[in-house]
């Protein structure tokens, strides 16, 4: 087995490393950023594939990096894991009907609710608590669905017309032309110090440092990541204010 994933603030990542864990405590996880990913891919049939849901849509570099190496997924056995904030319909079934053009053949699905890293939008934010409890919640859903996938019965979350129905008519077809393309609505305001952590840490690139402060351009893949690290809490995209940052670190 081999975890891949795409994370922006650590849910996905969290969660592909302890399916994995649980299933085979030999398993690699790897983000798709990391250099090493395709090569261990191509040496692996059975992926477990995670990554936050979008408006009940997968990120845009996501995406890309399954078209742009459409040739690798031919026969892979994969069991897709979608985290979100709330409600995502067809979370994994998305990802799982891109996978299966490219000739995948999909096990399974599992949808993990967690804490919401949307820093600069209020709608979703929870107390410290609630979210330990969410995380914890979490944890103990793919456990169950470890033991289950072990037995030969995967769950199925979010795989099937019931659930794709639920995620076109609750949410993409009223937001999904916001993940169509990559954003050009980051915002850096006047508290940037020019620390370059956001360039750093961006998957996309997309921020550079001129004349001692951040500017963002057009490729935003909407993760989140250096907003919700940024020190001064000078970057946001879909709001105007920072509420609260979020890392998982602080709740696990």
């Amino acid at each position: 087995m081999l975890g891949i994933y795409f994370s922006g603030t650590g849910n996905s990542k969290h969660a592909t490393e302890l399916f994995c864990n649980e299933y085979d405590k030999d398993s690699k996880v790897l983000s798709i950023e990391d250099e090493n990913v395709i090569n261990e891919i191509k040496n692996n049939d059975f992926l477990v594939f995670s990554y936050p849901v979008q408006y009940s849509t997968a990120p845009k570099i996501l995406r890309d990096f399954i078209s742009d190496n459409s040739e690798l997924w031919k026969n892979k056995k994969v069991f897709v894991v979608a985290t979100m904030g709330l409600f995502s319909g067809d979370g994994s079934g998305y990802l799982a009907r891109i996978l299966k053009k490219y000739n995948a053949e999909i096990i399974g699905g599992l949808h993990l609710k967690m804490p919401d890293s949307i820093a600069d939008e209020k709608v979703l934010k929870r107390s410290f608590e609630k979210n330990k409890l969410l995380i914890e919640q979490a944890e103990q859903k793919i456990r169950k669905s470890v033991e289950l996938l072990k037995l030969g019965k995967p769950t199925k979350e979010g795989i099937g017309l019931f659930y794709r129905m639920a995620g076109f008519f609750g949410q993409r077809l009223f937001f999904g032309h916001k993940t169509g393309k990559y954003s050009d609505k980051l915002k850096i305001n006047d508290n940037c110090i020019g620390c370059s952590l956001c360039v750093l840490i961006c998957p996309m690139k997309n921020i550079k440092i001129e004349n001692k402060k951040a500017i963002a351009s057009d490729k935003c893949t909407m993760c989140y990541r250096c907003i919700n690290n940024c020190p001064k809490q000078a970057i946001t995209l879909l709001g105007d204010k920072v509420y609260e940052q979020y890392k998982i670190e602080k709740y696990i």
